[in-house]
């Protein structure tokens, strides 16, 4: 079973917690329990030194037997922990609660370092007492001499009750703040996990084809960058539907035309005889005329759909583009001259040939000029220059045309895009031309002014040319 992020979160931020509380706590006691620990030690060592120190000042027995015998009381008036009296082998000569016998030797670590002449300290368990107890050993010193060791034992029982009660508060505290991270935890995981479940929905909204929903942006994080950048993608989906149903429109517009055309002249030369030569001649004129047309539509959209797919390759060969600005101007010249259309074409004598799929290149300046002849009303001029230029050439295609409109103009080179006063089959023609241009390392710019007419900037590096 899949966990949610919600539940990896809150497991995630509790596991530091505890872990990160279960350390602190752990410190804390073993902190609390030196403190204590130590504070007894500071005290029993103080007391020892003292008696020690005492009785190597005031009294010159060297005698153990004789100290047991009438000094102890110096001893015991000094502490209230149990007294005990060792000769050198850690025998004990006197207890003050009688718990060791004469017979009993104590060899622990304090003892030891008793009798090496430093104060020693130890902490363990007896026999005569369930509670560990603390152990601190002095020696004995008279004129410089070690004749027995001072201990003072007490038992940590009391000691260890209080660092059990402190341990107690502390585990506590511990819990209510495992408690309080947790509702803490459970805030924060929300505050990423509800805008990730809204941005979810809204997509699966989106999915289903409700692109008119957006979703609310809650903070400026990355999860707010994601949430505009969905809803970015629903408008620019909308915008693409909304071409693409009015490609749809324009082609089956466009495609019935022809097609109705087509039909309605099969059916008026098949319902007459054919003795009518001028009839039959015009029927079967128009009919060819409407079939290219749909033909250039055919191959438009198969263009489109080369460079949609990637599967468009170059031909890529010398070219003279001289020879091809010629070529297409006088192509050109006849369409001109029928409808009173002011058509010149210009090149430089000095352009170099340059490496180039010459066909596409032509398919480019005939498409520009196709769309100059019929966006310019009758009687109008059309420009078709070739300069040289410092990094290559650049061929402009100017009209006086109708211009296109100041809100047209930034979209006029999308897939699909159709100007509101556009007469283009279907929107492609502009688009496929770019594409071109920008196979051959190229760059095509348009400037307009509605009612005034276009101009269009096709600018082509020379590096590979002649």
């Amino acid at each position: 079973m899949k966990k949610s992020i919600k539940t990896r979160l809150v497991g995630n931020f509790m596991l530091v917690i505890v872990i990160s509380v279960l350390i602190l706590e752990i410190f804390l006691v073993n902190a609390v329990r030196q403190y204590y620990y130590k504070t007894v030690e500071d005290i029993l060592s103080n007391q020892i030194m003292f008696s020690s120190d005492f009785y190597s000042k005031y009294f010159s027995s060297t005698n153990l037997h004789d100290i047991v015998v009438d000094d102890v009381d110096v001893f015991w008036h000094q502490t209230s922990a149990q007294v005990l009296i060792l000769d050198l082998n850690g025998k004990v000569l006197m207890d003050s609660i009688g718990a060791y016998h004469s017979v009993d030797t104590i060899d622990t670590i304090d003892v030891i370092n008793a009798k090496g002449g430093k104060k020693g300290t130890w902490i363990g368990n007896v026999d005569y007492t369930d509670s560990p107890v603390m152990a601190v050993s002095h020696p004995l010193i008279v004129e410089d001499e070690t004749i027995g060791i001072l201990r003072f034992v007490t038992t940590l029982k009391e000691i260890n009750n209080i660092i059990k009660n402190i341990a107690k508060i502390l585990l506590t505290v511990g819990i209510i703040v495992i408690l309080i991270s947790g509702f803490v935890s459970i805030f924060l995981a929300n505050t990423i996990v509800r805008p990730l479940e809204d941005v979810t929905k809204v997509a699966e909204k989106m999915a289903n084809g409700q692109l008119n929903v957006r979703n609310e942006k809650r903070f400026d994080d990355e999860i707010g960058k994601l949430s505009d950048t969905l809803n970015y993608m629903a408008e620019e989906l909308i915008k693409k539907e909304q071409l693409k149903n009015d490609f749809i429109s324009s082609v089956s517009h466009e495609l019935r035309t022809p097609l109705t055309s087509i039909k309605g002249w099969a059916i008026t030369l098949k319902s007459h005889e054919l003795r009518d030569e001028e009839l039959l001649g015009d029927g079967l004129e128009i009919i060819e005329k409407e079939t290219d047309r749909l033909a250039d539509m055919v191959e438009e959209l198969l263009d489109f759909s080369r460079f949609v797919s990637g599967r468009i390759s170059l031909n890529k060969e010398s070219v003279d583009i001289k020879n091809l600005i010629e070529q297409v101007g006088k192509q050109l010249k006849p369409r001109a001259e029928e409808r009173n259309l002011d058509f010149n074409y210009y090149y430089d004598p000095q352009l170099p040939n340059i490496i180039a799929d010459e066909n596409r290149l032509k398919q480019v300046l005939i498409n520009l000029l196709d769309n100059a002849f019929k966006f310019t009303l009758d009687g109008g001029q059309i420009n078709l220059v070739c300069n040289l230029v410092e990094d290559g050439i650049l061929i402009q295609v100017e009209d006086t045309g109708i211009g296109i409109s100041e809100e047209d103009l930034p979209y006029i080179k999308d897939k699909f895009y159709k100007g509101k006063s556009s007469k283009s089959h279907s929107g492609l023609g502009l688009s496929i031309c770019d594409e071109i241009v920008k196979l051959h390392d190229g760059v095509m710019e348009i400037e307009s002014e509605l009612n005034k007419g276009t101009k269009i900037s096709v600018f082509l590096p020379k590096e590979g040319g002649e």
